[in-house]
């Protein structure tokens, strides 16, 4: 059934972190380490989607596709080499909602592809009002957690880039700032949602955490929880790439703790966040959404149990996330969903919720989450990703990847980020084999041959539309 327009258009506030491990949260009982307390209470008050994926095991198309609730494949974003954020006529989440009377308002890291100031990739050029934010991709893909100055690109010198210590930006203006980014984009978020209490709008809240490197945290948290302080690239002492082999797992010792102090200072911000929003009188007219944008990144000590695999590959540990969808009154409490759920579907849910026609969404490969009173008719039947050098595919239970043997791309990720994505067909039922370790390809040969042809028929459907 169609949704139904609300009195007052909600309040859309997506929430996305960064390599988040799919059993890092507390309230999974999976991990007796973590701490989530606002992200367990996102699910206790909402639901929770348990086949969630994102559109790429990498952040900067999988950030794409959300953006514009569509493939990104569509305008050739498949892998870091080629990604970019949608062209002008394929409108982001931010330039519908924005037409529809929504006050816009984006706070964090900013990484579609290698977007420079004044590109489209920047948020005031794609339907922000308001914006403070860091290009991760002018920085190897990530953000500084506690230096983004002009002091600090000359006092580290050729580690500038990769350690991503340059300048942020407010607006069309560049910022600098000295302090921990996590608690920065919290604020700025709170004094947003402060401003326009008053009129809809739309926050995306895009947290650096927990990408690597996590052993960037204020001294009084080093010093609280008993951490040593941890030395970021001198370009004088090694070689970068040696250095970050020991600044990744299983190299890096504390590692897991330094992720987890992550994990929790940004799930305080994100407290924070809904204690305002009660505060305000604001939770039952705003629409919160969680997730993170691939899957857990094991080699930065993300844990993504029961899933095989991790960021950068397609197994089910590199783009089945945790999604968290929020709702008084609207969604019902502590449910969990099931049915096959995308990324790509938060746009069409938000601008059906706004009340807007839904011939300005149609377009979109993503669908409305609300539409239906539980997840047995309002689901995708199919998935599918394409990342160049490797696909897969999902149907129901059934899913089926392939990885080009012999791949540079694969090798350099088997050497340099110590994760493999497999070579060749690997097929497997998802009801029975969860943790993909039984490769049925040869033995379901029907079954295989019907998921090679709907990968066809999605890739010719891509460039016909």
């Amino acid at each position: 059934m169609p949704s139904l327009t609300p009195a007052r258009q909600p309040n859309i506030m997506v929430i996305i972190s960064d390599d988040h491990g799919y059993a890092d949260r507390s309230i999974l009982g999976v991990q007796d380490d973590v701490s989530t307390p606002a992200l367990d209470r996102l699910a206790r008050q909402g639901a929770s989607y348990g086949n969630a994926y994102v559109t790429a095991p990498i952040c900067s198309p999988s950030r794409a596709g959300l953006a514009a609730g569509s493939y990104q494949q569509r305008w050739g974003a498949r892998w870091f080499t080629d990604s970019e954020i949608c062209p002008p006529e394929v409108p982001t989440m931010a330039e519908l909602l924005r037409a529809e009377g929504y006050a816009t308002g984006y706070f964090g890291k900013v990484h579609y592809g290698t977007e420079h100031h004044g590109d489209r990739g920047t948020p005031p050029r794609h339907g922000y009002d308001e914006s403070f934010y860091g290009l991760a991709g002018e920085s190897m893909g990530r953000l500084n957690y506690l230096r983004h100055s002009q002091d600090a690109v000359q006092e580290y010198g050729d580690a500038a880039f990769p350690m991503a210590v340059q300048p942020l930006w407010n607006g069309e203006e560049p910022q600098e700032l000295e302090g921990f980014l996590t608690d920065t984009i919290g604020e700025r978020t709170r004094a947003f949602v402060a401003d326009h209490a008053d009129k809809p709008f739309l926050a995306t809240v895009a947290f650096n955490a927990v990408h690597d490197f996590c052993w960037q945290l204020p001294a009084e948290e080093l010093e609280k929880r008993g951490l040593p302080a941890y030395e970021d690239w001198n370009p004088g002492a090694s070689e970068y790439i040696d250095w970050y082999d020991g600044a990744i797992s299983p190299h890096l010792e504390n590692g897991r703790a330094y992720y987890l102090a992550q994990l929790e200072l940004m799930d305080q911000q994100i407290g924070l966040i809904l204690d305002q929003l009660d505060e305000l009188g604001l939770a039952e007219d705003t629409m919160v959404i969680y997730l993170t944008d691939n899957g857990g990144s094991t080699c930065n000590y993300g844990v993504n149990a029961p899933l095989r695999g991790t960021k950068y590959t397609l197994w089910e540990g590199g783009v089945r996330v945790p999604f968290l969808l929020r709702w008084p009154g609207h969604v019902p409490e502590g449910v969990t969903r099931s049915g096959l759920t995308s990324s790509m579907d938060i746009l069409p849910t938000a601008l059906a919720a706004a009340g807007a026609d839904p011939a300005v969404y149609a377009h979109c490969d993503g669908m409305d989450l609300l539409a239906a009173a539980d997840d047995s008719t309002q689901c995708h039947e199919t998935l599918h990703w394409d990342c160049g050098w490797q696909w897969s595919v999902r149907r129901g239970d059934w899913k089926l990847r392939w990885v080009e043997p012999g791949s540079p791309v694969a090798d350099a990720i088997r050497d340099v980020e110590h994760a493999d994505p497999g070579s060749g067909y690997f097929l497997c039922n998802l009801a029975a084999d969860p943790g993909e370790t039984s490769n049925l390809y040869d033995a379901e040969a029907t079954v295989a041959a019907e998921l090679t042809a709907l990968h066809e028929q999605w890739v010719a459907g891509l460039s016909a539309g």
